[in-house]
């Protein structure tokens, strides 16, 4: 893969994972703060499924700059795909993915959770992977 293939791909899964977390960001701004909490979980619970998309984003970007095979045609990705290739491929993203996973996905999307400092390390740790393929 040539160094111009590589920068387009960063750019565009680099771009398109930073426009997930801008409309998270925004959706987590009409939950409204009381204190130390988030009001309405509704919309925390769908700004963490948007900035958990946008990990995975990054992820898939990572991951043909790698030339790790995708799954098959129509099947679908699992955590254990992403786990296991991470694996493989640096340690240290594999943290940050499951922690994303953990606070973005479980916590923050399926559980409710909100907790602001919680969220916002959830949202830190979704940025660190997406750092990670800046063009």
């Amino acid at each position: 893969m040539s160094i111009k293939e590589q920068t387009s791909i960063k750019t565009k899964y680099h771009t398109e994972a930073l426009r997930y977390m801008d409309n998270a960001k925004d959706i987590l701004q009409k939950a409204g703060k009381e204190y130390n909490y988030y009001i309405d979980d509704k919309y925390v619970k769908i700004a963490c499924g948007t900035a958990y998309n946008a990990v995975l984003k990054a992820l898939d970007g990572y991951f043909i700059l790698k030339e790790i095979p995708s799954v098959r045609k129509g099947r679908r990705k699992s955590k254990e795909y992403y786990e296991m290739n991470l694996t493989n491929l640096d340690k240290k993203m594999l943290s940050a993915f499951v922690g994303a996973y953990n606070v973005l996905h479980l916590d923050g999307y399926y559980d409710g959770v909100t907790n602001v400092k919680i969220i916002n390390a959830g949202f830190d740790v979704a940025y660190e992977i997406i750092e990670r393929i800046k063009p």
